[in-house]
């Protein structure tokens, strides 16, 4: 046994996109930090598709930059194309998509942890966690090297006891050409943690000599491109700013879109009646559905054969191809992924318009592994049952980078805060999609990969993609996250939208002022008399949203006050539900298991009634052994 001869304040396990946020965050507040990682090489790999952003996602990709995260600006540098989806929607459900380089995403987020001030990065694969007296105080490796530290962070992604499946064919492994993590997973359970399984699958990869993009339809990137980090300013030389404004297009400087002068495109097609005829002659050697895949797949990302099975009326399916770099012709089939045998996918692509003679570079396959489940977690992603260990991303039964990286970011926070001596961060459902995500994943749990839609946030009116800073960037600059000079910068915009609120409602056009004429559909800011040409698109848009959507904005806003005094009383650690007279058996059950912290968490557990919360209520305020009277839980 060999014991590390430094002793570091927050260890991060994992180098994906989690474990990258995670180490960042702690480090960059001033936390002695490190990294290991299975192999350094493959830091911030995007294993299945090249894509940031989407709907909800982009949303956290857009917070994980307000809090100064490096999702946002890995992503405008990396980019290859950019769209902002649902344009002809609400702004609430706009969001941005970005298909990036894969290796230049991964190499740089590589290099930027490597020259990460109080981050130090060693290759390792960790079989355990080391702790005492119900506390993690560091970790051990498969070559038998301890390292010590303050705080833990897991962040395992698929490799906890990965189990690779391509037909009858199984290999251990967490993706396709890395090998599984074994050990911690029993290191966990021996901590008193349940463990579930999952499944997440990845489509086949094409050669694109091979593809007849020709008869596809393209689809081109949004121009102006639409920005994922609010700091992109910083990648422009002032001469390069100038000209955008003047409407000649400008990439940031050592970005993918300036080294090739352009967005690529991706292209459409669809699957064929051809294909759906052999899915369905062949089900029975698909993994998931002759028994061999035990783990429970995502709903909203299913496999081909799924999609064939839970929608047997349709006749065909979309596919999308997108290239996976510019120094590659690498081509990733988007819905499309299966486990079916590597035969049958070969025969499956060819029935594709423009894949007829398409071949194959990698194939595809599903794995399982598996996942802590996340309701014994506290919201700030500590174990309930074990201090100072943190787990983020797939662990917590999540799929999805932005996901994970949103996990990441607060854990590391967390981990950062508690070396510190200062109380946990925690996002309310009110503040943030992150807030939304661990609040569901604590409360609710999960039993298939968790993906994040708007549908899930309910004031998500307030938590729009465009205003994450507005939302954010305070508190990133008080806890050590967000330099003074962007802090600075973000004061100024901020300043610029109220002035110019404040300016429109004050400045009359004949009976209205603009502000009223404003609120018109028909009439945007640039047709405004008067209006301020200097402001940027940034500011522009935020005034267009107040305004605009001013009577539901302030709705919601009275929706969340009424929310925030059930979500600030607090519930205290140790309370003993036991002795709540008169609180249904499964509800003391689960207040037992999940331990909530608030009264609006307990709320949101699954099968927690109004009369449950009522009798909770009268037990925090008149203390154990009172029987309320018929009637208490209506006037509490």
């Amino acid at each position: 046994m060999f014991v590390y001869p430094r002793t570091f304040e927050v260890i991060v396990i994992g180098g994906g996109h989690a474990g990258v946020e995670a180490a960042l965050a702690a480090a960059r507040m001033g936390a002695n930090t490190l990294m290991l990682a299975i192999n350094i090489d493959t830091i911030g790999q995007m294993a299945c598709n090249p894509a940031i952003g989407g709907l909800a996602k982009g949303h956290l990709a857009r917070e994980i930059d307000a809090l100064g995260g490096e999702m946002g600006i890995n992503t405008d540098l990396c980019g290859l194309q950019f769209r902002m989806l649902n344009t002809r929607k609400g702004p609430s459900v706009r969001a941005p998509r970005a298909q990036c380089d894969k290796k230049a995403y991964q190499f740089r987020l590589k290099w930027v942890c490597e020259r990460q001030s109080n981050l130090t990065l060693i290759q390792g694969q960790v079989v355990s966690v080391l702790t005492r007296d119900r506390m993690a105080y560091g970790v051990q490796t498969n070559l038998g090297v301890q390292y010590l530290g303050r705080t833990v962070v897991l962040t395992t992604g698929t490799f906890l006891r990965g189990l690779m499946h391509i037909g009858t064919e199984k290999s251990q492994g967490g993706r396709s050409g890395e090998s599984a993590v074994t050990g911690l997973s029993d290191s966990l359970r021996s901590l008193g943690l349940q463990l579930g399984r999952l499944k997440t699958g990845t489509p086949p990869r094409l050669l694109r000599k091979s593809l007849d993009l020709n008869r596809l339809k393209e689809q081109p990137g949004d121009e102006p491109v639409p920005e994922f980090s609010y700091w992109r300013d910083e990648l422009f030389h002032v001469e390069q700013l100038k000209s955008e404004k003047n409407g000649i297009k400008r990439y940031p400087e050592g970005s993918i879109l300036a080294e090739i002068g352009g967005q690529l495109p991706c292209y459409l097609t669809e699957t064929s009646p051809e294909t759906k005829t052999l899915i369905e002659a062949n089900l029975s050697l698909s993994p998931m559905y002759s028994g061999e895949l035990t783990g429970t797949g995502p709903r909203y990302c299913p496999s081909i054969e799924d999609k064939v099975v839970r929608f047997n009326h349709k006749e065909t399916h979309q596919i999308f191809l997108e290239p996976e770099g510019v120094k590659t012709d690498e081509f990733y089939m988007n819905g499309f992924s299966t486990c079916l045998p590597y035969e049958l996918q070969i025969r499956l692509v060819r029935s594709i318009r423009g894949c007829e003679n398409a071949e194959i570079l990698r194939p595809a396959y599903a794995v399982e592994y598996d996942f802590v489940l996340p309701t014994q977690l506290n919201a700030s992603l500590e174990i309930s049952s074990c201090r100072n260990l943190f787990l983020a991303g797939q662990l917590n039964g999540t799929s999805g980078y932005e996901e994970a990286g949103a996990q990441g970011l607060m854990a590391g926070i967390n981990a950062a805060r508690r070396v510190q001596d200062r109380q946990p961060v925690v996002l309310g459902r009110d503040r943030a999609y992150i807030g939304v995500l661990i609040d569901d994943l604590v409360t609710k749990g999960t039993e298939e990969p968790y993906r994040m839609f708007t549908s899930r946030a309910e004031y998500r009116l307030l938590l729009r993609q465009d205003n994450a800073d507005l939302r954010l960037s305070d508190l990133a600059f008080d806890i050590g996250l967000l330099s003074g000079e962007r802090h600075e910068r973000f004061a100024r915009k901020r300043s610029a939208v109220e002035g110019e609120i404040n300016r429109l409602r004050q400045t009359r056009n004949g009976a209205a002022s603009l502000a009223q004429l404003l609120k018109r559909p028909e009439i945007n800011y640039r047709q405004l008399p008067g209006q301020r040409t200097e402001l940027s698109d940034s500011v522009v848009e935020q005034v267009e949203t107040v305004l605009k959507y001013e009577g539901y904005i302030q709705r919601q806003e009275v929706e969340v006050n009424k929310f925030r005094k059930l979500e600030n009383k607090r519930i205290p650690e140790a309370t003993d539900y036991r002795t709540i007279t008169g609180i249904r058996n499964e509800a003391r059950e689960k207040f037992l298991k999940i331990r909530p912290e608030t009264i609006g968490q307990a709320s949101r557990i699954s099968g927690i009634s109004p009369a449950d919360i009522s009798l909770l209520m009268v037990y925090l305020k008149r203390g154990p052994g009172v029987v309320p009277d018929s009637s208490c839980a209506e006037r509490d």
